[in-house]
């Protein structure tokens, strides 16, 4: 099947992974430029529509599992933090006593452990979409159809 793509199509499809680094210069642009070249070659090449199917579920998984991520990952830090940060009583309206005891940090240490789980788990998400994406335009160039990994198929 490798004989039947040409090299303005392994271009192109090579283009359409790139194009998702463009998110670094505006925003959704990692959606917004693969998603113009796909829809506008989907239809000449079904070697063009595979890449771009590819590019566009992986950009909405990745930003999907960084949403869930930050969902999961605040509250439980704000909530384990609580007492550490010494906000004065909201009750007691005619009180305004701020208490920073700084030797009682111990479940602000756990609040850290879930914001440095949260920053590693956030950090292989940056490095899993920079890798994958190189590693897709290169195999695209090559005349291969690459599958992400950890991809949700929105886009049939």
């Amino acid at each position: 099947m490798e004989s039947s793509i040409n090299k303005h199509q392994k271009n192109l499809a090579t283009f359409v992974h790139a194009s998702t680094f463009s998110k670094y210069f505006f925003p959704f642009g990692n959606f917004i430029l693969p998603l113009v070249l796909w829809v506008s070659n989907k239809n000449e090449s079904d070697y063009v529509d595979h890449h771009g199917k590819q590019v566009l579920n992986f950009q909405i998984s990745i930003l999907l599992y960084s949403i869930l991520l930050g969902i999961v990952a605040i509250p439980v830090f704000i909530f384990t933090s609580w007492d550490w940060i010494g906000f004065a009583s909201i009750f007691e309206h005619n009180t305004h006593h701020f208490n920073l005891n700084l030797r009682d940090g111990f479940r602000f240490r756990g609040g850290l452990a879930y914001l440095g789980i949260a920053g590693v788990l956030g950090l292989g998400l940056f490095v899993l979409d920079i890798y994958c994406t190189i590693t897709a335009a290169i195999k695209a160039r090559d005349g291969i159809f690459y599958k992400y990994p950890l991809t949700i198929n929105f886009i049939k």
